[in-house]
């Protein structure tokens, strides 16, 4: 007889932070139980591959040209209620496709990491009536309401925040776990910074500045870079730019004039230890980032967040203490100074990002999926006994 677990792990856009957090998902899962059988799938993408590139590219440009459109439609309970038939449409439209990818897989759980595919499989298991484990995971601080939908038996979520807003949602509280963002389990490993520094050609024990730009170097990371350079004060700059090869170029240019010590990088499979080196990062609050900053215990600089889920996650990281947000980019070497001339309100924010924090978001789902009741093991025990010396 097979008893192989079968767990299905759906999210949208092969770059992403719902992609990032199903690996995680998938990587934990193999952690408890080598023989699962965990495939993820991009759920848009599969169901409406030419849709998916048509929302794409028009939540791209709504962002960019019209951010306050995007504002005004985000978890706007009017648009919510307007969209039903359309949400309905393309949930039945989708089953054709469904049924093929649950013949396939055979999946006893479906863990999505974005509420469109969650809602797509929530249909599709009502309709033919399946017995099959619907587990969302928000991969965002603040809910939004096309994550509610009949047939999810648990939704994860990333603060206690978040739940009770679910709760104010109709959603039971026993249907809701709050586990965290999943994340690598490497941003809960404390590391040595001096081998780290030494590797960039740094020094431990000077501040270093982290900006990440994102996958695609998005935000105005030029400007941020021209007013940090300003600063007579003496610190280090790591910058992650992405896939944007004139800007790469441009910034090697100026950092080659300059008399900080700054190291540009297209990708970096080292985040973790790049995070560990920071004395504070400067970035876009994507959630996947977000998490992991805190992880790190890292003060954040947030820069022009997007209007919708970026400007609520920042709201949240202000709200605990964490972060601080600049828009006028100019500023940025300024406050920085401050913060950097600051080191008990730096302090504040690291322990405010340590108590929030929950790198091992990942291990707990995949404990929630499989049913598992072992105990935490050594990697939790350690990063625990870091966090209580800490704070």
């Amino acid at each position: 007889m097979d008893d192989k677990r079968r767990i299905l792990l759906m999210y949208i856009t092969k770059v992403s932070g719902h992609r990032q957090a199903t690996v995680a998902i998938q990587k934990s899962l193999r952690q408890l139980d080598p023989q699962v059988e965990a495939p993820t799938v991009n759920g848009f993408g599969y169901t409406y591959p030419l849709l998916e590139k048509v929302v794409n590219q028009a939540y791209m440009s709504v962002i960019h040209t019209t951010p306050k459109v995007w504002d005004y439609m985000y978890d706007n309970p009017k648009i919510v209620k307007r969209s039903q038939s359309i949400k309905k449409f393309l949930h039945k439209t989708s089953h054709k496709k469904l049924d093929k990818l649950f013949k396939r897989y055979r999946p006893d759980t479906v863990v999505c990491t974005q509420a469109f595919p969650c809602g797509m499989v929530a249909d599709y298991k009502i309709e033919n009536k399946l017995d099959t484990k619907l587990v969302g995971v928000l991969t965002d601080f603040a809910p939004h309401s096309f994550w509610i939908n009949e047939g999810i038996d648990y939704y994860v979520v990333p603060s206690i925040e978040a739940k009770e807003r679910f709760i104010k949602k109709g959603i039971g509280a026993d249907k809701i776990k709050v586990y965290g963002i999943p994340m690598r389990s490497k941003f809960a490993t404390q590391l040595d910074k001096k081998p780290i520094a030494e590797k960039l050609g740094f020094k431990a024990d000077v501040p270093t500045i982290l900006i990440m730009g994102g996958g695609q170097g998005l935000g105005p990371i030029k400007k941020i870079m021209e007013s940090l350079i300003k600063v007579k004060m003496d610190f280090q700059i790591i910058a992650l730019v992405g896939t944007n090869k004139k800007l790469v170029n441009s910034l090697k240019r100026r950092a080659k004039k300059s008399d900080k010590n700054i190291c540009i990088f297209e990708f970096a499979n080292n985040v973790d230890e790049l995070m560990e080196l920071a004395t504070l990062i400067i970035s876009k609050p994507g959630g996947m980032t977000t998490s992991e900053s805190i992880a790190k215990g890292l003060p954040m600089v947030i820069i022009n967040p997007i209007p919708g889920q970026e400007m609520r996650n920042t709201d949240f990281l202000i709200k605990k203490g964490i972060s601080i947000r600049i828009d006028d980019t100019s500023d940025i070497g300024e406050e920085v100074e401050i913060l950097l001339k600051s080191p008990e309100r730096l302090a504040a924010m690291s322990k405010a990002a340590y108590e929030n924090a929950k790198p091992y978001a990942a291990l707990n789902i995949a404990k929630l999926i499989i049913g598992s009741d072992d105990e935490t093991d050594d990697m939790v025990q350690e990063y625990d006994k870091h966090l209580e010396s800490y704070v």
